[in-house]
């Protein structure tokens, strides 16, 4: 039997108010206010129960996939998303990419003193929709507040665990040369859908983030039998940093064809007014898949997506690009961020 936890409150706020506000020596009469209002009917489809320190569940036999992350993104709402449906999905994703179905989520929320209550509850619906949607069960968390001007609005730390599903070893040191390499979709719309408003930049059509929950088409490469080798989701640094860590983690060499990679219009004339490169720009709903090339075009029509290339012996822990034109290039990994505060 599961027993939720609850969200542990430690600052104290006024009555009925409009804004997070720190108010000292108040003891948390209003902080629990704020959970009983706001916070905990936000979850209560998921997270149903009385308060705890933590969260209780039932545990089936076999192996669980476990991953943290921390969601700091500016600005907190942008086409296509925000901070709270990020904040599941990019769970949800994590532990996709190990073969795993998301089960239970923890959730700490680091309130900034000044924040509207309206914009809260716009995030806390949105991670109970994704939830909803993604059939995790948010079962525990925390809150804090900061004083102002040290938390940009809210950030959220998620910690899920999952079931795995995958019947082999997904990860890195599965990787083999003439190992084929697909993608999911067309890169970088998520990047340039947070920097368009960030900025405040027009471009010549309406972009908005690709963000979208993962575990579907693994699922469906599961269930097709596919041989996965690797699953790697595109986030920060974009496609090249995942095949670089790759590259360099299995100590192999990976070739990829810059023609058979696609990249929407309006995202590739914004990178090239910009200056920027699709390739590492930060994605929210895509993923490389390592299969074994007789099965890529089976994969392919499971996840719609394409092959871009293929696990070679040479180079060893290096990326290379065939461009348009038919030369090649050197794909590095960025030594810093193209794009700071995108997830």
């Amino acid at each position: 039997m599961r027993m939720p936890g609850a969200f542990e409150m430690q600052c104290p706020l006024p009555a009925e108010p409009d804004t997070i506000q720190l108010a000292h020596g108040s003891g948390g009469r209003w902080m629990n206010q704020l959970l009983d209002r706001t916070i905990l009917p936000a979850f209560r489809a998921t997270a149903e129960g009385t308060r705890h320190d933590g969260a209780v569940v039932e545990i089936a036999p076999g192996p669980l996939a476990f991953t943290t992350d921390s969601y700091v993104i500016r600005p907190l709402f942008f086409p296509g998303g925000d901070i709270g449906r990020l904040a599941v999905y990019g769970s949800v994703n994590d532990l996709a990419m190990c073969g795993a179905r998301a089960r239970w989520l923890s959730a700490a929320l680091i309130l900034e003193e000044g924040l509207p209550i309206e914009t809260l509850k716009r995030v806390l619906a949105s991670m109970a929709a994704a939830a909803a949607e993604t059939g995790i069960e948010i079962v525990t968390g925390d809150t804090k507040v900061v004083e102002r001007g040290k938390g940009d609005g809210v950030y959220i730390n998620t910690t899920a665990i999952g079931a795995v599903r995958a019947h082999s070893l997904i990860a890195p040191s599965a990787v083999q040369a003439g190992d084929a390499i697909l993608i999911n979709g067309d890169l970088g719309r998520h990047g340039i859908a947070v920097l368009s408003v960030r900025e405040g930049l027009e471009f010549e059509g309406d972009i908005a983030s690709d963000l979208a929950p993962l575990w579907g088409p693994v699922e469906r490469l599961l269930d097709a039998d596919i041989d996965v080798h690797c699953l790697r989701d595109l986030t920060r640094g974009g496609l090249s940093s995942a095949l670089n860590e790759i590259a360099q983690s299995a100590r192999v060499g990976i070739a990829i064809r810059e023609a058979a990679i696609p990249v929407n219009e309006v995202v590739r004339g914004a990178c090239e007014i910009l200056g920027l490169d699709p390739l590492y720009v930060a994605n929210e709903g895509r993923f490389a898949a390592f299969v074994p090339a007789s099965q890529a075009q089976k994969a392919a029509e499971q996840i719609g997506g394409v092959v871009i290339g293929e696990v070679v012996v040479e180079h060893s822990g290096a990326v290379i690009v065939e461009t348009e034109l038919g030369s090649h290039r050197v794909l590095d990994m960025l030594s810093g961020e193209q794009l700071p505060r995108i997830c």
